[in-house]
């Protein structure tokens, strides 16, 4: 991933933070069949490793597992993204010389990966990733709501895999390239619009400005 120094993020907690807040991940990998992809949820395990390691599954009926063993993979995490208009920059008023842009926060790991079909190993993976997802709710799903049975017809039909990370690239490209002005008036711009997905983004630039600041100050 193409990342100028303004932008790179190589906190080890921040980027794990990203990895755990983005709920799809998409998995990339290379065999002599080409390229394959999968999109997927993925529980990541900070303690397991220098970097962290990343558990999933894939169907069995998906051959995207079999590409898996041996060679390298790339996983990427989108997070908070959105398109940038010139008109909200103070520096067009003054010279003109400004255009579109596109800000945005991704997180990708590289590692090669260990394919394993076994039912108990499978099971506890299911059980933690459903647990995260539905840590949430009031009423919580468990793997144990399902007759067991009907659990072991589904874990033949997948195979799990475990991803110990070696490389892990972060960047966040929110706009520090510019002056305080410019990036002042992007996030009064993305604050303004009725996309959601806008407000998070600038509510990113925030807390990057904060951290920022306290990072000044810290001891």
């Amino acid at each position: 991933m193409y990342t100028p120094s303004a932008f790179r993020q190589n906190d080890l907690a921040t980027l794990h933070r990203e990895i755990r807040a983005c709920r799809l991940a998409t998995l990339v990998s290379h065999d002599e069949h080409g390229l394959q992809a999968s999109h997927l949820p993925l529980l990541l395990r900070p303690e397991e490793g220098e970097h962290g390691t990343l558990y999933g599954h894939l169907a069995r009926a998906n051959p995207h597992w079999k590409a898996l063993e041996g060679g390298e993979a790339l996983v990427i995490f989108n997070g908070a993204d959105g398109y940038v208009s010139p008109s909200w920059y103070p520096a067009k008023a003054e010279h003109g010389k400004v255009v579109p842009t596109w800000n945005y926060i991704a997180v990708h790991a590289y590692g090669r990966a260990e394919v394993f079909g076994d039912a108990e190993r499978l099971l506890a993976l299911l059980g933690a990733l459903t647990d995260h997802h539905e840590q949430p709710r009031p009423q919580p799903w468990s793997i144990d709501d399902a007759p067991r049975d009907y659990i072991d017809g589904m874990l033949r039909a997948i195979v799990g895999f475990a991803l110990p990370i070696e490389r892990l690239e972060g960047k966040w490209k929110l706009g520090q390239n510019r002056s305080e002005a410019d990036q002042a008036g992007v996030q009064r711009g993305l604050e303004a619009s009725l996309d959601p997905r806008d407000r998070a983004l600038a509510q990113r630039m925030t807390d990057r400005q904060q951290e920022t600041e306290a990072c000044k100050y810290a001891p």
